[in-house]
């Protein structure tokens, strides 16, 4: 006879039922386990919630007054007859894959990662597992990201540029993860570093839970392109092309997301130019941090999850898709809405 999943997949998010909670789920349940704080996997309404601390930490800032326990990187929790511990995921700061055993079978999900280390996040950690729950937001070959270090040289040049030029060099970067990763890029003596007040409180977030960040000056009604010349801008995408941007003059405007590698998407985005910066596993990403689990069944997420799946069972998985309502990367520029 054989056994039961040890994690089903529900209207309202993976379901553990031997010890009755559900991981990143999307409505409101008694027990929520969360991979990491960003609003499509730590949704509001949930009687409980258990993450790392640094992720509680992001949540309680993003979601208010919330009952919640931390549970640190690799310590063992008994939920029922569920044993439940959480593994770096790389993503951003806190981001944590859920690893569940029950009665000595494995199932980790891995919430959004990267295997690429970004000096800022918990390095990725494989975990071995039966099943592996894996997201594929950039699921194609053609989804290959550049050295951390190329990357970060590239904005400081694109920075210098703008600062020869006359220009205030300002960036869309999401609040919490990439606008951090773009700030560790950034060299204080080459200039005054400017943050959007959404940025900004994020970062006051992260450096109470000791993240490493450069010095930063939020941006006030005081503080113009006259009182800070040749300073770079670190806002959420949302503040591009707005009044709050044109206010400092001059601008070289620039978008920071895995999504700028797509001609198609740097042309709707409007900007100066575009950083292929992501803080998801790309294609050599995904396929190593597969093959490291040693799981025999692979169910993946949310991105190109059909070309993926055909993929992982030509390489000799048994493959499957789970239904999400995770949005992953940038959900305005989603694959399927830039076909």
């Amino acid at each position: 006879m054989s056994r039961a999943p040890v994690l089903t997949f529900t209207d309202r998010g993976i379901h553990c039922p031997a010890g009755d909670f559900y991981i990143d789920p999307w409505r409101p349940v008694d027990r929520a386990i969360v991979t990491h704080a960003h609003s499509d996997h730590a949704r509001p309404g949930m009687r409980r919630y258990l993450a790392t601390p640094r992720s509680l930490a992001a949540m309680r800032h993003r979601l208010g007054e919330i009952e919640a326990a931390p549970l640190p990187y690799g310590e063992r929790m008994r939920i029922g007859a569920a044993t439940v511990s959480l593994h770096p995921a790389g993503h951003v700061p806190g981001s944590a894959q859920v690893r569940v055993e029950v009665a000595g079978e494995v199932w980790v999900v891995s919430g959004d990662y990267k295997t690429e280390e970004d000096g800022l996040s918990e390095p990725f950690e494989p975990v071995a597992c039966h099943a592996f729950i894996s997201e594929c937001t950039f699921g194609l070959p053609v989804f290959r990201w550049r050295p951390e270090a190329e990357l970060r040289a590239e904005i400081a040049g694109w920075w210098a540029a703008c600062r020869a030029e006359g220009r205030t060099a300002v960036i869309g970067a999401y609040s919490l993860g990439k606008a951090q990763r773009v700030l560790n890029a950034l060299d204080p003596q080459a200039g005054p570093i400017l943050t959007h007040g959404a940025v900004e409180e994020m970062c006051r977030v992260l450096r109470a839970e000791g993240v490493p960040l450069p010095p930063t000056t939020r941006v006030t009604p005081e503080v113009t392109r006259k009182t800070h010349p040749g300073a770079i801008v670190v806002a959420p995408p949302s503040a591009l092309g707005t009044p709050w941007a044109r206010r400092f003059g001059p601008t070289s405007q620039a978008f920071a997301s895995g999504w700028m590698r797509l001609r198609g998407i740097r042309r709707r985005r409007a900007v100066d130019r575009g950083f292929v910066m992501s803080d998801h596993a790309d294609w050599d990403g995904l396929n190593a941090a597969i093959r490291a689990t040693g799981a025999e069944r692979v169910f993946v997420t949310h991105g190109y999850t059909q070309p993926f799946r055909r993929w992982l069972e030509t390489q000799g998985y048994e493959a499957g898709i789970v239904a999400t309502d995770w949005q992953g990367e940038e959900a305005d520029t989603a694959p399927e809405d830039s076909a």
